[in-house]
């Protein structure tokens, strides 16, 4: 078997990713928003367990895969979802002196990611999470 694609090209398709990442959030630099898709990707994580968790990170592209598992503490509870304004603030708690996330990051990195996904593998692995799982992943704001 050859060499997997994804694994091939993981670095240019991350950098891909952080490109759109950072268009779609309106942001100048992928440095700007390093910290917004560390955010969101934690944030989210934070409201899974370890099972749920590994299951949504088997769809990810491997850097994005990384970075969701990175720093992970596995004693810690999940947490409830919470209102959008929670879950942007949890998002902006990441290394807040050089936080850029805008008032859309959760949406830009959804979109994002969705660009960079298999979708239908995303949207399969969706309903098996929490109850709002879904409702974070949207792309449009409601």
């Amino acid at each position: 078997m050859t060499l997997p694609f994804e694994y091939q090209n993981a670095s240019l398709e991350f950098e891909r990713f952080m490109v759109d990442a950072t268009e779609l959030a309106g942001l100048s630099t992928t440095n700007m928003a390093w910290n917004m898709v560390v955010g969101v990707l934690h944030t989210f994580r934070r409201r899974l367990t370890v099972e749920d968790a590994l299951r949504f990170a088997g769809v990810l592209p491997p850097v994005l895969r990384a970075i969701f598992i990175e720093d992970w503490s596995l004693n810690e509870p999940p947490a409830a979802f919470g209102t959008k304004e929670e879950l942007l603030a949890e998002v902006r708690s990441v290394r807040t002196a050089h936080n850029f996330s805008p008032p859309n990051a959760i949406a830009a990195v959804a979109e994002a990611l969705r660009k960079h996904v298999n979708v239908a593998a995303f949207e399969h692995v969706l309903p098996t999470l929490p109850p709002g799982s879904r409702e974070f992943w949207l792309s449009e704001p409601s």
